[in-house]
């Protein structure tokens, strides 16, 4: 009798477990009756009827990656080449994931395959070459458009790698090389223009420089010459004026000294000898000389 409780007991067990369903966390359960859908269990316990439900289908929900291997596609200038892609979907819907397409990612696979070579068959090679972000948004929008009904959706679509002919990659890196050569050679011309641009600005400011420093310097000994006349005028004045300011003084010291009109008169003479003696161009006789004149000869013959 105890042996048939235990018994009873682990079937019990049994059973219960058998309820039970645990689902992981970003993952959903797909449960079939007799053959036929009818629930869908989500992440935490869940309980079943045992034998009678069963788990048709685990499906992870979380972003998944196919890298696919290269497919031959042909341009609309005739050019075969080689395309690889990535795919990122993620699974919306485990029902329709499950029941709507048999093998979901082989389905996707043609699906690129079939939907990248309608999108390159519309494009010359050197378009394609240029247009990775273009393509990969048609990609989407086309791809994702088709899963909808295997409730698959189409995040994201990359271009890995564009894999044209050999003879196309050879005329390509010529091309490429001649760029190249080209930009070489205009970065090396506009280098010597600027050279030559430079080594004239310096010539120019190097001779405006020059030309100020003469002119400069001529200022300099203008101002220095103009400096020594103003000098030489200023002492040849104050010659004069000392000259003039002692025969005033001598004059005055004749008058004091009570001299008479012809004392007065010889010293005028004399005074104008000395003017005689110099540099001046015009000279004013006065009109009693002829007066002064014989009165100098009187004094000199009373010297004798």
């Amino acid at each position: 009798m105890p042996g048939l409780i235990m018994f009873l007991l682990i079937v019990v067990i049994f059973i219960l477990a058998a309820c039970i369903k645990i689902v992981p966390q970003a993952h959903a359960y797909v449960v079939e009756r007799f053959g036929m859908y009818v629930a869908t269990l989500n992440a935490g316990i869940n309980f079943i009827i045992p034998i009678i439900d069963r788990v048709a289908r685990r499906v992870s929900l979380k972003e998944q990656v196919v890298d696919f291997a290269p497919q031959p596609v042909i341009t609309k200038d005739n050019v075969t080449m080689r395309i690889d892609t990535i795919v990122f979907f993620q699974i919306i819907d485990p029902k329709l994931y499950t029941y709507g397409v048999e093998n979901p990612l082989m389905a996707i696979e043609n699906l690129t395959a079939t939907t990248l070579r309608n999108i390159i068959g519309d494009m010359e090679l050197d378009q394609t070459l240029t247009s990775r972000e273009t393509i990969n948004s048609q990609m989407r929008a086309q791809l994702d458009t088709a899963t909808d009904p295997w409730g698959i959706r189409i995040n994201r679509v990359e271009l890995k790698n564009i894999i044209p002919p050999a003879p196309i990659q050879e005329a390509m890196e010529k091309q490429m090389k001649a760029e190249r050569e080209r930009r070489e050679a205009i970065l090396r011309a506009e280098g010597e223009k600027k050279s030559t641009i430079l080594v004239a600005e310096g010539k120019k400011e190097s001779a405006i420089l020059d030309a100020q420093a003469e002119k400069e310097a001529a200022i300099l000994h203008a101002e220095a010459q103009k400096e020594r006349m103003i000098r030489e005028a200023e002492g040849k004045a104050e010659a004069i004026l000392r000259v003039q300011q002692a025969t005033a003084d001598g004059i005055r010291m004749i008058r004091e000294a009570g001299a008479d009109e012809a004392v007065l008169q010889l010293k005028s003479l004399e005074a104008f000898e000395k003017a005689a003696n110099g540099q001046a161009t015009k000279i004013i006789i006065p009109s009693d000389i002829q007066g002064i004149a014989g009165l100098a000869t009187s004094v000199k013959e009373v010297l004798k």
